[in-house]
């Protein structure tokens, strides 16, 4: 059975910035979290932030893994160093669980999968990966967001099933 890195946050665990959560609800959800497959984990708490926290954004153009971004809060603190450990600490936890994928918490500095807010702490949300998204896709972990559930449902499906379904009628269950 193929194991999900899941955001601690999507699973109702109130450890976002303003200690709140983001459950997903969804029937999909709880079918996996009831099969065991969800490995809950928050790379922004685990990397040393507490909660609540001031929120903090990706500044700079570039991946913050690379160093050609940081990742700043409101009051200017700069937290990058507290977000890359979270990051190693993520893929440790894959690694550990055999996860393949991650589900994570679309426009977070760590966890956005396809947006993350521009810097400016406006609101405004740009193209981009958080820096667990990244660290996590350069590892060959695929990563999806809380919206993109029957995306990854094929994924596990093809995961688990790498020849594809069998030919021919099949045996009745039983």
């Amino acid at each position: 059975m193929e194991r999900i890195l899941v955001s601690s946050c999507l699973m109702g665990r109130p450890v976002r910035y303003d200690g709140a959560a983001k459950p997903v609800e969804a029937d999909l959800f709880g079918r996996w979290r009831a099969e065991g497959r969800l490995v809950p984990f928050c790379p922004e708490v685990s990397g040393g932030l507490a909660v609540p926290r001031p929120p903090a954004e990706i500044v700079g153009s570039g991946p913050v893994l690379d160093g050609a971004a940081r990742i700043v809060t409101t009051t200017g603190v700069d937290v990058t160093e507290a977000f890359l450990r979270g990051a190693h600490l993520a893929l440790a936890a894959a690694r550990r669980a055999g996860a393949r994928v991650a589900l994570l918490k679309e426009g977070s500095p760590s966890c956005g999968s396809h947006r993350v807010y521009d810097g400016t702490f406006t609101g405004t949300s740009v193209p981009g990966a958080g820096v667990t998204t990244a660290l996590l896709e350069r590892s060959g972990i695929r990563v999806f967001s809380e919206d993109e559930l029957n995306a990854l449902e094929s994924c596990l499906i093809s995961l688990e099933n790498p020849q594809g379904p069998p030919d021919g009628p099949q045996p009745a269950p039983g």
